[in-house]
């Protein structure tokens, strides 16, 4: 196929073009100048007329274009060459009787005009996205944004790797989140047919991981720990041992037995939560968001303690496993956090993933200690709705003062009794 620097073979050239003139004379290398800015102007679908400057031209360009168009070109520094002239001389002496736009044509291939190339690159990239098309309805606002952040143009660079790239991350998003959990290389070979498709830092990672975060509501965030719980919420576990969660007073293991007897908080790994659950399901689970909120119903309930699970922060994979867990078994979550925006965000985080009910976690709760603690820290961040109450995010920022779990530890500590 012919392209720039591809001239015509003799059948493939214009009508009545004259090619062994023509090379002679529009081919001359000192023309070289002249017909690449001719060939630009053909794709931009701009006009061949007026005049083409070539500043500080060489004798053999000057000699070129005197022989092109039959007399010297004006003096000075730079040399102007008439578009209009050059298609008169080349219909005139019969080289070319279509003119200028055959000649170039026939000495340098056919030219691909950039609104066509640019329609044909939008074509290939709107085929590139195609594949999102089939996944669920729930991710379809990630998907549409896809389109638009540029993130698959990033990574991919080009349509055709962008088609591969998505396919493969429509196909591993189909199958999750996966239950039961499974370790990331595994699940990579089985849905990618690759171990290590899924392997930190490749642009698949990059885009299933997105994917993730859209399907569990997982924060943003960065790092290998951050990393390994987002893979975590949607049943891909790139570490089992190293999430965690702390417990008490649950039972339905020996461990968990043993432990809730002698009125011991526990550490339940991903792996223990995962392959050998609690067997049985408290009516009520407690759950806080601080560790001296547990370690203190320990001191104060011992083995009589109302079932609690701590998140220590935001919640990892393993909380959420045994969260979601024992709530498909029946147990009602009650949720309390610190009265902050960041509280309400880890609570907010929780919502999204496992249903809770407020543990006086609400805006009345807030007012009450909030008038109980006149030296309440004041109130920093930057505010968050609260979905469970939306009244409580007004309350905040109203009374601007922080409330911790601390603060109201006998209240928390009061339900826990046995």
């Amino acid at each position: 196929m012919n392209g720039p620097g591809h001239p015509c073979s003799p059948d493939e050239a214009g009508p009545g073009i004259d090619l062994d003139r023509l090379g002679r004379l529009l081919g001359d290398p000192g023309l070289a100048w002249l017909v690449e800015r001719v060939r630009r102007r053909m794709e931009r679908d701009e006009p061949l007329t007026g005049p083409l400057t070539l500043t500080a031209p060489t004798s053999t360009e000057r000699v070129a274009a005197e022989r092109l168009l039959g007399r010297a070109p004006r003096a000075g520094r730079s040399l102007t060459v008439r578009l209009d002239a050059v298609d008169t001389v080349l219909r005139r002496s019969g080289i070319s009787p279509d003119g200028l736009a055959d000649a170039v044509t026939a000495l340098t291939g056919p030219v691909a005009r950039l609104a066509d190339v640019r329609e044909q690159e939008a074509n290939a990239w709107q085929e590139a996205y195609a594949p999102l098309a089939v996944l669920r309805p729930e991710l379809a606002e990630w998907a549409d944004q896809l389109r638009k952040d540029g993130l698959v143009r990033r990574l991919a660079r080009t349509p055709q790797a962008a088609k591969v790239l998505l396919t493969e991350a429509a196909a591993a998003l189909r199958t999750l989140p996966a239950d039961p959990a499974v370790s990331l290389p595994a699940f990579a070979a089985t849905a990618l047919g690759d171990a290590h498709a899924l392997d930190d830092e490749t642009p698949l990672a990059t885009i299933v991981l997105s994917g993730i975060r859209a399907l569990t509501g997982f924060p943003d965030g960065n790092g290998a720990e951050w990393r390994r719980e987002a893979w975590a919420s949607a049943g891909l576990l790139r570490d089992a041992l190293s999430s965690t969660v702390l417990t008490l007073g649950l039972r339905g293991t020996p461990a968990l037995d043993w432990l809730t007897e002698a009125g011991e908080p526990t550490v339940l790994t991903l792996r223990q939560v995962t392959h050998n659950p609690p067997s049985t399901t408290p009516r009520v689970v407690y759950v806080c968001e601080n560790p001296t909120v547990l370690a203190t119903a320990a001191d104060t309930h011992g083995p009589n303690c109302q079932p609690l699970v701590c998140l220590q922060g935001q919640p990892s994979a393993a909380a959420l496993t045994l969260l979601r867990h024992l709530h498909s078994h029946g147990s009602t979550l009650r949720y309390h956090g610190d009265f902050d925006w960041g509280g309400l965000r880890i609570a907010g985080a929780l919502l999204r993933r496992v249903p809770w009910q407020p543990w006086h976690y609400t805006a009345a709760d807030y007012r009450t200690a909030a008038a109980a603690t006149p030296l309440a820290p004041p109130l920093t961040g930057t505010p968050t709705d609260a979905a469970w109450d939306p009244a409580l995010t007004a309350a905040l920022g109203e009374l601007g003062v922080r409330i911790e779990e601390e603060t109201v530890l006998n209240i928390l500590l009061a339900d826990l009794a046995p």
